[in-house]
């Protein structure tokens, strides 16, 4: 994945707001997900397509993290979502 790549939602979820945290369900697949923390944060800025580069920006800003850390945990939780069918990356 590179700076340039363009993360997409393509599905849209019943989402609910738990005190900070959210609660994600797919009713076509049955299955839930929780997310919390960060998650949340990667979660929100991807309702409108955006750019790798500028989903670690953002993230970098909110949280005291070096940028490789950044890069490498924030792309394996697109993976997962992309492999859920959440978003497609271009």
């Amino acid at each position: 994945m590179t700076k340039e790549t363009i993360i997409t939602l393509i599905k849209k979820l019943d989402v609910t707001d738990i005190t900070g945290d959210k609660v994600m369900i797919d009713f076509e697949t049955g299955k839930y997900f929780m997310l919390k923390g960060t998650a949340v944060d990667i979660w929100d800025s991807i309702q409108s397509p955006i750019s790798f580069g500028n989903l670690l920006g953002k993230l970098e800003n909110i949280y005291e993290v070096d940028e490789a850390t950044c890069k490498d945990d924030v792309e394996k939780f697109l993976n997962q979502l992309e492999s859920n069918k959440f978003i497609t990356l271009s």
